[in-house]
């Protein structure tokens, strides 16, 4: 396992950058952010490999930046979300895109075996605003985007998922992805980078 503990849950923000909402032909939301949960036994790390199942035909990379928490958060304002960030960490949260497409939820095609690749954790302090995250495949640069071009910020995404549900130490929140999704096949390497923060290499098997 990547992390210790083992997360009580994954939280996971989608569609929180414009061109990727539009690359998928997905409205944006506009008040409130969207997300879901992916099951702590689809965490791997780095150089783990990534599994494709049998059951789909199109498994894609999801570049990601994501949080590690470090206190509980419940009903929290976006000062007090911003106090429990323990970590910041390198994510890919991997889809079945097919599944993704075909179920009237997620769960299946966000939750397979392998599907939440995680990083080496950075405990330093971070610009929230402003961590840039970098998906390369195979060597080449396939997304490259800004936390300053979230729809929502990170401190928003924490405290509104801390309205629903407490986050606790060791949760894992990520906070959506970029422009640039692509197919992931066996015997290729997929990178995610936060610029001078995280980094993650899986090769897929």
């Amino acid at each position: 396992m990547p992390l210790v503990p083992r997360p009580s849950k994954i939280v996971c923000i989608g569609r929180n950058y414009v061109d990727h909402a539009k690359e998928l032909g997905n409205p944006v939301p506009d008040k409130e952010p969207l997300f879901f949960l992916k099951p702590p036994s689809s965490l791997i790390g780095n150089g783990d490999a990534i599994v494709l199942p049998p059951q789909s035909k199109q498994v894609e990379y999801e570049g990601e930046i994501a949080l590690l928490i470090g206190s509980t958060l419940s009903r929290a304002s976006e000062a007090e979300a911003t106090q429990a960030i323990r970590g910041i960490v390198a994510l890919n949260d991997v889809t079945a895109r097919d599944l993704q497409r075909k179920d009237s939820q997620w769960t299946r095609a966000k939750g397979f075996d392998t599907f939440c690749a995680v990083g080496d954790p950075y405990f330093g302090t971070v610009d929230l605003a402003n961590i840039e995250v970098i998906t390369r495949l195979n060597g080449v640069e396939r997304q490259r985007g800004n936390s300053s071009q979230m729809v929502f910020s990170i401190p928003f995404c924490l405290s509104f998922i801390s309205h629903v549900m407490t986050l606790e130490p060791g949760d894992i929140v990520a906070t959506g992805t970029p422009a640039g999704i692509g197919r992931l096949s066996s015997g290729d390497v997929v990178e995610v980078e936060l610029v001078g923060i995280s980094t993650l290499r899986n090769t897929v098997a």
